[in-house]
């Protein structure tokens, strides 16, 4: 199979990810624990939904974690730091409904603004290199 892409353009991908990392870490104060691929999971599943979502739900966006008692605790840490509100669910009173904090899905608009910016910066610049 012919690759597409030469080293300089691979180098300026990893450039791109290297930079959304560190952004992802500024989103949460330089705070490392949340820097995983199971936090990315439940975050970007609760921004993308603008309603809450049942908490049974989002443990199932995790899905780098095969366990729900493992993935209810990255939960239960986002809802200790304020990252996550919880609240019931009206129309069934077995389950909890999880949602963005509006302070953390402010953070996170203005972070996913940065990496757009970021991405748009190099796709016009891939051509030339």
């Amino acid at each position: 199979m012919p690759l597409t892409y030469n080293d300089r353009q691979r180098r300026a991908y990893l450039g791109f990810t290297d930079k959304l990392g560190v952004g992802w870490v500024q989103l949460f104060a330089g705070d490392t624990e949340f820097y995983s691929a199971a936090y990315w999971d439940l975050f970007t599943y609760l921004w993308r939904t603008d309603e809450p979502v049942r908490k049974t739900d989002a443990i199932g966006s995790i899905t780098g974690v095969k366990s729900p008692l493992t993935a209810s605790k990255y939960i239960d840490t986002a809802l200790k730091r304020g990252l996550i509100v919880e609240k019931e669910n009206p129309r069934d009173a077995r389950s909890k409904l999880v949602q963005l904090s509006p302070q953390m899905r402010a953070q996170m608009d203005t972070f996913f603004d940065d990496a757009v910016d970021e991405l748009k910066k190099l796709a016009d610049g891939l051509e030339k290199l």
